[in-house]
Parts: C-alpha cells; structure tokens; sequence
C-alpha cells in the first residue's frame, strides 16, 4: 500500500503533465482533442481509481504467488530474460482479460469506464475501475507461474505494464511505420476504443499487437474511415462513480424483471448487451443506431461551474498527493476514511458538471463529513503539523465550497441534459 502510493506521488504529476501539454498541442495545432469536462472527468476517475488500488479494496481469489507455489514446474532465477518473460506473460493474461471483459455482460462492467468517453485522448486512459473488488487476474497468469517467474519480479513489473499503456491513447501520432507490426500502437488503439462497425471490439493488445494477429482479433486503421469514439449506449453523465455501475445496475434490473428463470441466469454470461426479451421490449434503453449522427455528451457549462470545477479538482490532487505521501502517519482506518473523503468530493463535483440540481446534497455531505474527520482527528491528518495556514485553508475550503455549489445549483432551471 504504502511503496504503491509513493510510486504514484511521482508518476501522477507526469501524467497530468503530458495531459495538459496534448491540449496546448492540440490548440496550437489548431486540432483540439480535449474538451475540458470530459478532461475532468477522466482525472477524476484516475483518481478513484488510485485511490481503490493503494487502499487494497479487493479480493484477490487466487493470487501469483499462490500459483508459484503450487503450479511451478521449474523456478528461474531473477535475470533480464526472467524480467522478459514476466512481461509477456503479463501483456498475454492483459490480452484475454481484455478481450473477456468485451464479451461478457458481467465482465463489460469492470471496463465500461475506460470506454465511457466521446473522445480519444490521454486523458481517456486515466478511466479506469473501481467496481472490480473480486480479482481473477492472477489466473491468467498461469503460463509465468508454471516456469517459476518469481512474485517480486511480477511485482516490479506489473506497473510498468500498466504505465507503458498510456502514450497511445492519442490522435495526434500517426501510424509508425514497421512498430505498427509488432506493438501497440496509437492507430492500433484508435480502432479498439471506435464504434464504427468496421472497428469494435477489435485491437486487444495491450503492449504488443501480435496476439490480436495471432488470435484472429486485429484490425487496422482504414485510410479515410475516421473512428468515432464512446460506448453505444451512452453514459450521458460525467460523474466516474455512477458510470462505473451503470452496466451492472441495468444488469441486475433486467435479471430482477425478466421472467424467465434461465434468463436470470444466463444473463451475467450472455455477450456485452444482451437483454432478455421481454425486458428489452418493455423496459428500452437509449443506443447509438447510427454512430456518424448522434450528439456528444455536452450539458450547458457556464465559465462558473467550468472555472469551480478546476478549483475542486486542483483540490483533489492536492489532497490524494497528501494522502500518498503520509500513508504510514494517517495509519489505519485513517486512510479509508480519508478515501471516503476523496470518493465523495468526486461524485458530489462531477455531480454539479452534469447540471444536477441536487448536487448540493453529496456537496452538502462531504462538506460535513471533512468537518467530522477534523473534530474527530483534531486536524486534517497531521496537516496542522506542517502547516497552519493549510490546515485554516482545508477548513476554509469545506465551508466555502457548499456554498458556492448551492449557488450553481440554484440557478438550474431545467432538467439534466441527456
């Protein structure tokens, strides 16, 4: 938990960097693939997500180093062809749970967030789970384990598996040349995340593209057949909590409605989208029936809320790069309240960029709970010891921002928009 946090208390600024720096490309370039509320939103999810993973809030049902245990044929010393071999057993278990959470209800949920948005940028690649708390993983890792790639070595290499998945969520790298045959490439990936007919679910891969050769699931960037981006049946909302159950929502509704006991069942099993028939035909659902002519997810942004949204989420970096840092000194359950904290300022902000008129109320409820975690601590875990001024500033900040929501809040005269 703790050796993670510090990991990511580095890396995060580098990603925000190379965010910010494409969409001063893209205006410079007069190609802008960023729009500053899908933006948010993705840094939003990132951080949920970090926040999931450094807590430990899952359950690993068959771990690596179990497989080691049991399953190894051989073991093989620590060395840059262990180090080799740990990251294609890696890339190759990435590309058969990616390709499984494509195909399956069940497991579409755990991936919808990373898909969720209209646009293809870096951003995009910060949308990552939090709805996953069982992890089957591991299992997929059985090749490694038979030969006996020691746990650290997987251990070391994991993140920078994950991190190295980032540079190709952009349009603005073109296809390169002779890398186009062996990884995965931003053309490549441009295709995966399209639902034009032509591309869906295709392109795997995650660092290298040659399983998805291999196993029949490649496809490339066609010349003059531009990707359109998203999911088909659109989130309509920028708030990362409720995307990230929004599938599984629908899932359970169908399963409790349909009529059918093998259609309970089976729904969980069936391919991404299907729904019983009786439900379908009484309880429909928005879909994308033509791709090229639908309108992108924009409710009404005033330079207000765009301008209060950047203060939350400047705040919200602040207060994860704290939480990263002081792991060890705010202790346990210390941290899961503090990451309480964190899920409720995202859902209540991201709340408030869809034009809900009752975002005041999680406003409202994180506001309250921060002056709880003050009163109960006697400051905001060990702040004070730092800094007064950033101690009077928190508390500054949690009275002043329920005020300023209600004021936005105040003026929505009309419904959400979808």
């Amino acid at each position: 938990m703790e050796t993670y946090g510090k990991i990511l208390l580095y890396a995060m600024p580098s990603f925000l960097a190379l965010v910010l720096f494409e969409k001063w490309w893209g205006w410079h370039k007069g190609n802008d693939t960023v729009r500053s509320m899908d933006m948010i939103s993705s840094l939003t999810s990132g951080i949920t997500n970090v926040t999931k993973d450094v807590l430990g809030l899952s359950l690993v049902i068959l771990s690596y180093g179990w497989l080691v245990s049991h399953a190894a044929i051989t073991h093989i010393k620590s060395g840059i062809l262990t180090y080799f071999v740990a990251f294609l057993s890696l890339d190759f278990a990435g590309y058969w749970s990616h390709r499984i959470a494509h195909h399956y209800n069940f497991f579409w949920n755990s991936h919808i967030i990373h898909h969720s948005s209209e646009e293809f940028n870096l951003a995009c690649a910060l949308r990552q789970s939090i709805s996953v708390f069982v992890q089957i993983f591991g299992c997929l890792l059985l090749p490694a384990a038979l030969v006996g790639v020691p746990e650290k070595v997987i251990i070391i290499v994991a993140p920078l598996h994950l991190f190295a998945q980032f540079w190709y969520h952009t349009r603005h790298i073109n296809k390169l040349g002779f890398l186009e045959k062996f990884i995965v490439t931003p053309s490549h990936h441009r295709v995966h995340h399209a639902i034009n007919k032509e591309y869906i679910d295709k392109n795997f891969g995650q660092i290298f593209i040659f399983w998805d050769k291999l196993f029949g699931s490649f496809q490339a960037e066609i010349p003059g057949l531009e990707p359109v981006y998203g999911i088909t049946r659109p989130v309509n909302t920028w708030n990362p909590i409720k995307i990230n159950f929004q599938h599984l929502i629908l899932l359970t509704k169908d399963a409790w409605r349909t009529k059918l006991i093998k259609d309970k069942i089976r729904i969980w099993i069936m391919p991404t989208g299907w729904r019983p028939e009786d439900v379908a035909k009484k309880y429909p659902v928005s879909k994308i029936d033509n791709v090229y002519k639908f309108r992108k997810y924009a409710p009404p942004c005033s330079s207000y809320i765009a301008a209060w949204s950047w203060v939350q989420l400047t705040v919200l970096l602040l207060l994860i790069s704290y939480l990263f840092g002081h792991i060890a000194l705010i202790g346990s359950p210390g941290v899961f309240y503090y990451g309480a904290f964190v899920f409720l300022a995202v859902y209540s902000m991201t709340d408030m960029m869809d034009r809900n008129p009752y975002a005041i109320i999680p406003e409202i409820i994180k506001s309250l709970f921060g002056w709880f975690l003050i009163i109960e601590n006697g400051d905001w875990f060990g702040l004070s010891s730092y800094s007064i001024p950033l101690e009077n500033t928190m508390m500054s900040y949690l009275s002043i921002s329920p005020i300023v929501v209600a004021f936005m809040t105040s003026r929505i005269s009309y419904p959400q928009n979808s």
